[in-house]
């Protein structure tokens, strides 16, 4: 694939090597068979068990270890929007969380099995990976499973993921964050990833929006579509946002809920903004790479609110560096819009030789593919940045704004001077 962001709203997209693509023919034009893990296309057991190889996350640098815990939230008064029939919206999350002790417990899987099955394909087909190279279900986190929680109150930040992608898609930004004295929610939009896996076993996939965009695409309503997934996603957010206080005593101890951010990555960015823009919970935001309009383009039409009149909190914009899909103010129209209108604090930063999924799990996980994938190939997908430098900038970034603006610590790193990171500050 040779797409880097999804529909440059990054907001129609299915997994690709992690990233929620944009172009004008995103990836959820393809079939529908991309959310139904059983209609995958795979070699079998026997022979992918063979040669598959196992990626790894990178480990967390924070001083603390870190626990997870993953709920099911259901919404009885809104109907779903990308099931037709279905009177109730069940989400998924998970929480990430600074944890006393593991206890030399094993660790969690990234991508639960029915989830890896129907994420495993959407990868290696928008990444152009040979099929079965990857045993994409066998990856796993640096947190033990519901571990006794940290003493403390911490600051929650929520993540939302990309147009397509699993809420797992970027443990190893979230991890590290949780192990820096952070809360953090991870929320899957469900309908829209390639497969959610729920407590009782079964798995809703993206089969209906994928053919709704594929209608929308066609038809030339890309507008209306765009807004419905939109409209979704921040009453998911508002969902969230509401239920946290009806999590388990030993996780809402460590909550401090006066203290809320949020960072989403490319349809989860614009999802982070809009969230802000009508909801005054989140005192600060991230957007890794998320165009802030409802188009299919980034030609400055269809500006989205929070674009045209700005925030009175800080903001973070993160943008890759692409000569086709780059995103900064300069080149990207809804982030210049929103930058002039911006009434809180800002900063734009721009990840020297990366793509739209360099702020993704694929940035570390793909890279480790190098002498078995194409080169080529691999510098579509991530860029051509160093994978341990990019990792180490998109979380060195994060915790910096987040520790400045919800903790009140300041490392300096968002002055905009000179940088030991692979980053440039737009002015």
């Amino acid at each position: 694939m040779r797409s880097s962001r999804l529909v440059a709203a990054c907001l129609a997209g299915v997994v690709v090597s992690g990233l929620a693509v944009s172009t004008a023919v995103p990836a959820a034009a393809r079939p529908a068979s991309h959310g139904r893990p059983q209609e995958a296309s795979h070699p079998s057991a026997s022979v992918v068990a063979a040669k598959a190889r196992t990626l790894t996350l990178p480990a967390p640098r924070g001083r603390y270890a870190t626990g997870e815990s993953a709920f099911r939230l259901v919404d009885h008064g809104r109907a779903d929007p990308w099931t037709p029939g279905r009177t109730y919206r069940e989400l998924m999350i998970s929480v990430f969380y600074p944890a006393a002790h593991t206890g030399g417990r094993p660790f969690t899987k990234q991508l639960p099995a029915a989830v890896a099955a129907a994420v495993g394909p959407a990868v290696e087909e928008g990444a152009e990976l040979p099929a079965g190279l990857v045993d994409w279900a066998a990856t796993r986190t640096h947190s033990v499973r519901d571990a006794a929680t940290a003493p403390g109150r911490f600051p929650v930040v929520l993540y939302s993921p990309g147009a397509g992608d699993s809420r797992d898609w970027n443990v190893s930004l979230v991890e590290d964050l949780a192990s820096r004295g952070y809360v953090v929610v991870a929320v899957d939009h469900t309908g829209e990833a390639p497969a959610v896996q729920f407590p009782d076993g079964h798995v809703v996939g993206n089969g209906p929006l994928t053919a709704a965009w594929a209608e929308a695409h066609r038809d030339g309503t890309t507008l209306p579509f765009f807004t419905k997934l939109t409209d979704a996603r921040l009453a998911d957010t508002r969902l969230v946002l509401d239920r946290l206080t009806s999590l388990p005593d030993r996780l809402t101890a460590g909550m401090d809920l006066h203290r809320i951010g949020m960072f989403g990555h490319s349809a989860g960015g614009f999802t982070t903004a809009n969230t802000m823009y009508g909801d005054p919970r989140v005192r600060a935001g991230v957007d890794l790479d998320g165009t802030l309009a409802y188009s299919s383009e980034p030609d400055g039409s269809n500006l989205s609110e929070v674009a045209l009149h700005g925030l009175d909190r800080p903001f973070l914009l993160m943008g890759n560096s692409s000569a086709q899909y780059g995103s900064d103010v300069r080149r990207e129209p809804s982030w210049a819009s929103f930058w002039q209108h911006q009434r809180g604090w800002k900063a734009d930063v721009t990840l020297h030789d990366s793509a739209h999924a360099s702020f993704t799990d694929a940035e570390a996980l793909l890279r480790q593919l190098t002498g078995r994938v194409p080169e080529a190939t691999l510098a579509a997908a991530v860029g051509t940045v160093d994978p341990h430098r990019a990792v180490a900038a998109n979380r060195a970034l994060v915790a910096s704004f987040f520790d400045r603006f919800l903790k009140g610590r300041d490392d300096h790193l968002l002055d905009g001077g000179p940088s030991t990171y692979p980053i440039t500050f737009v002015r």
